[in-house]
């Protein structure tokens, strides 16, 4: 044997590498910039106080409507004189705290109910059946426009319901896989041992039907982000002076004619965010989909 053989674990090791430089790849560059741009808001929102940005709250009524690219203000400023960079990233604080929160609700939620609906079937499927119907018989933005009205529109309660009212996804999706994999070898070998319903759920499908649910809150980041936007711009959303990208949106709209940055600058930047979350979810859901075929 030559002294360049490779002994078997090494060609094990190499054909891991290769498999998951594979993965990586499969990715495509469309996956890599949308996940650039959510990095970049992220890192942003995260550090705009150590950033230099301007004081989102600060007025300035002799500077209003100034242009792109003008002395001081890379962005323009808006209707009172306020720094529209400033104000864009910081509403993107309010935006993706809420993105990154509420789906962990929904997913937690979501994942709960649809494993126990598929797994248990019968009364208990029925019964989250019913109630997942009753929860899509009323329109969600209004029952939330309600329950803000009453609870208050706070950055909690709104996260707590967007969360509440976005588990519906998550878990008819649970629920499917849930069936999926409820009489594989894996599950009827663990009721074999004698394993508790708690211990087949939590140790034997939730690992396999998490996957594909989780592709699916990634998604839903920006289904909860646009429904922020539209409380905002109805002006339900948080009170003022909090900045956020839809509140944005409905400040500048009439002045459309003559300042069109002040609306379109956060709607870019609403836009871009939704499209990179939605782009990294379909194509993380394209990849599990495969991988759960091949099972």
């Amino acid at each position: 044997m030559s002294d360049t053989a490779l002994a078997p674990g090494d060609i094990g090791r190499l054909n891991e590498e290769k498999a998951e430089k594979g993965a990586w790849s499969r990715l495509g560059w469309v996956f890599w910039i949308a996940f650039g741009w959510v990095f970049l808001m992220s890192f942003s929102a995260l550090f705009a106080d150590l950033l230099g940005f301007q004081d989102p709250l600060k007025t300035d009524l002799r500077n209003t409507f100034s242009p792109m690219m003008s002395d001081g203000h890379l962005l323009g400023t808006d209707p009172v004189g306020r720094d529209m960079l400033a104000r864009i990233i910081y509403g993107a604080q309010v935006s993706l705290q809420i993105a990154y929160t509420a789906p962990l609700i929904s997913l937690v939620l979501g994942l709960t109910f649809g494993i126990s609906a598929g797994y248990f079937r019968g009364k208990v499927d029925g019964t989250i059946g019913i109630f997942v119907d009753a929860i899509l018989a009323f329109p969600n933005i209004i029952a939330i426009i309600a329950i803000l009205y009453f609870l208050g529109a706070t950055l909690f309660n709104m996260i707590l319901v967007l969360g509440f009212f976005g588990m519906v996804g998550d878990l008819r999706v649970a629920r499917a896989n849930t069936i999926l994999y409820a009489e594989r070898e894996f599950v009827l070998a663990a009721r074999a041992q004698g394993a508790s319903h708690l211990r087949i759920m939590f140790k034997e499908l939730l690992p396999n039907v998490m996957i594909p649910v989780l592709a699916l809150a990634v998604i839903g980041m920006s289904r909860v982000i646009v429904i922020e936007g539209i409380l905002s711009f109805l002006g339900v959303g948080l009170p003022p002076p909090t900045a956020t990208w839809g509140k944005m949106i409905s400040e500048g709209y009439t002045e459309l004619s003559f300042a069109p940055h002040v609306t379109f600058l956060p709607a870019a930047a609403m836009f871009f965010t939704i499209l990179s979350f939605n782009l990294i979810g379909d194509r993380l859901r394209t990849l599990t989909n495969a991988k759960t075929g091949q099972l």
